[in-house]
């Protein structure tokens, strides 16, 4: 028989949920946090059953694993240099079965335990519908990277490929959109993986901060890319009054990435990759490209607001197209 949340009642399945956070952490209804000079980085997101994650694409481990690193992710582009820890609030039909309340946890808590910070609270209600929100708690490092510090003259830089979680989602749903072609299984396995286990890229954060040039200031775009790079850049742009200029032969492609205009606009737009993406000094930009593998250029912000184009052999051509809208989507 299968233990449902109506079968345990509202009580033992808090007492259970007690069991992912410190010992009397969850006693109380509010969390205390110790006295800390650091400014608090504080967000939010919310996933949704159907929308973010479903049973045919995510284990429960994974969705409690993503709901972290899309959250931490954030963190990591403002300048968090550590997480004091996240609450999570839970919404779920009673007919949900606690095993896969329990593995939602415990994807919660390893992805906890790899990147920092504790379960602090949270709550738990029914619904029609599950629904996974958290929100994080982090403090501020010496560098407070801002979407509106983009300069024209300034280098666009990102983390690492994209692309590849879209590709894993595609993959994981047999979708009939995914391009034709023999795919490598190490290029479909990398992209699974992506999609599943995502990592907020704390490590290019901490390189970036210490391969400051010194007689640079502390002024850094700076983003992730959970909507997808384009949606990046274009955040980047307008909130900074700038334009960007994209080089299509240096697209973050993944290793074995095919070539053509589905792949690359899965690379631009696909979205949920979690990787940074910083409008940086030319001086800074190429200390961190040698800092940290898997980096790499791709554009530059210039003086024309609001302005997309591509550089090089497609100079003048407009960019079009955005990452994901959670209701244009739906």
């Amino acid at each position: 028989m299968i233990e449902t949340l109506a079968d345990l009642g509202e009580a033992e399945l808090l007492r259970r949920l007690a069991g992912f956070a410190p010992v009397g952490q969850l006693d109380d209804d509010t969390a205390c946090l110790g006295a800390d000079p650091r400014p608090l980085l504080v967000n939010t997101d919310v996933l949704v059953d159907g929308i973010h994650f479903s049973d045919g694409t995510t284990a429960p481990m994974d969705a409690g694993w993503r709901a972290v690193a899309a959250n931490l992710s954030d963190l990591a582009a403002s300048g968090a240099d550590h997480v004091d820890g996240i609450t999570v609030a839970l919404v779920a039909p009673g007919t949900t079965p606690w095993s896969w309340v329990n593995g939602l946890y415990e994807g919660i808590a390893a992805a906890l335990e790899q990147h920092g910070g504790v379960l602090l609270g949270g709550d738990c209600s029914t619904g029609s519908q599950r629904l996974i929100s958290i929100t994080a708690l982090g403090r501020l490092g010496p560098l407070r990277l801002h979407r509106n510090a983009a300069r024209p003259g300034d280098v666009l830089v990102t983390s690492g490929p994209h692309g590849l979680s879209r590709l894993g989602l595609a993959l994981l749903q047999n979708d009939r959109h995914l391009p034709d072609g023999d795919l490598p299984e190490t290029l479909k396995a990398a992209a699974v993986a992506q999609h599943r286990r995502p990592i907020p890229r704390f490590d290019a954060l901490k390189a970036l901060v210490n391969c400051k040039p010194a007689q640079l200031p502390w002024r850094a775009g700076g983003t992730d890319s959970s909507d997808g790079l384009l949606a990046a850049v274009q955040a980047l742009c307008s909130s900074s009054g700038c334009g960007a200029e994209l080089d299509h032969a240096r697209l973050p492609r993944p290793g074995q990435w095919p070539l053509g205009e589905p792949w690359d606009r899965w690379c631009m737009t696909g979205g949920e990759d979690f990787e940074l993406v910083l409008s940086l000094p030319e001086d800074w930009a190429e200390a961190w490209l040698s800092a940290l593998p898997g980096s790499q250029r791709f554009g530059r912000i210039t003086a024309n607001p609001d302005s997309l184009i591509w550089s090089g052999d497609h100079a003048a051509v407009e960019l079009s197209g955005s990452g994901f809208d959670h209701y244009r989507s739906a």
